[in-house]
């Protein structure tokens, strides 16, 4: 008769069913120490140091400064092409902390101005108003150069 009143009782909370009720939030130090050595996005080759293929890493170096799933706050420029139509992309994590545990919609994507006054403007403003990493703005705008460099053709001679 107990145990049923219990369970009864268990059932009649819906917050036994949140999945944060019952996982606590891990820190990103704690994250890092786990990912660090074993991870799908590491990429190894000689006489070079340890890259990492994961979204959100500015650098794409394997360190936890530079780190899209380890870190709170992420920071990434990159580019995205959809047909012939060529895209510079800045990543960000989602402000909500429920989004943490969504891989899918943990990042956001938004674009950047291809003319360099606005588009540099705009990465100042991402990392100096809402946006707390600081310290990695002279890296983005160094990327934000190379990859809008890349996107120039060359031009065939006849």
């Amino acid at each position: 008769w107990l145990k049923r009143k219990a369970t009864r009782a268990l059932h009649a909370d819906p917050s036994w069913k949140r999945a944060d009720h019952c996982r606590g939030a891990m820190s990103s130090t704690l994250i890092w120490e786990c990912i660090k050595g074993n991870s799908s996005f590491i990429r190894k080759s000689t006489n070079m140091p340890i890259m990492s293929a994961e979204k959100g890493n500015l650098c794409s170096l394997n360190s936890f400064k530079f780190s899209g799933l380890a870190n709170a706050q992420v920071f990434d420029v990159s580019s995205t092409k959809k047909g012939s139509n060529e895209k510079i992309v800045i990543t960000t994590r989602h402000s909500k902390a429920s989004r943490a545990h969504r891989p899918g919609s943990m990042l956001l994507q938004s674009g950047l101005k291809k003319q360099t006054k606005k588009g540099l403007a705009q990465l100042k403003k991402a990392t100096e108003g809402s946006f707390c990493r600081r310290d990695l703005l002279e890296l983005a705008e160094k990327k934000y150069q190379k990859v809008k460099t890349s996107f120039k053709k060359k031009k065939l001679v006849f």
